[in-house]
């Protein structure tokens, strides 16, 4: 099997994305918590809780994606074993998704 991956760009925000999977899984709670202390602000409540208009703004959209797609990636790789290094083919973004795409495992 081979395996690609894509990741999203602006414009894929959405007002809670991401809180079932910090909520079901540590390790993407983790990422979560990470970026809210780099950033010395907590984006995760604008993540989660919005409002949608504040989420849009350039500056909490491109990390919130960021955060989800590699909370996301964190979690295949406990869960089910996948290392994207290893095991994906061939990855990809569109536009800011380039990012999570190059992002080290």
């Amino acid at each position: 099997m081979t395996a690609a991956f894509t990741f999203p760009g602006q414009g894929s925000q959405a007002v809670g994305m991401g809180k079932a999977l910090a909520d079901a899984f540590p390790v993407a709670r983790a990422v979560f918590d990470e970026v809210d202390a780099a950033l010395g602000e907590k984006l995760t409540g604008i993540i989660w809780d919005g409002p949608a208009e504040t989420l849009q703004l350039t500056e909490n959209a491109q990390p919130a994606l960021m955060a989800v797609s590699i909370a996301t990636l964190r979690v295949l790789e406990t869960e089910a074993g996948f290392s994207v290094g290893r095991d994906a083919a061939y990855v990809a973004g569109h536009s800011l998704g380039e990012y999570s795409a190059l992002a080290p495992p």
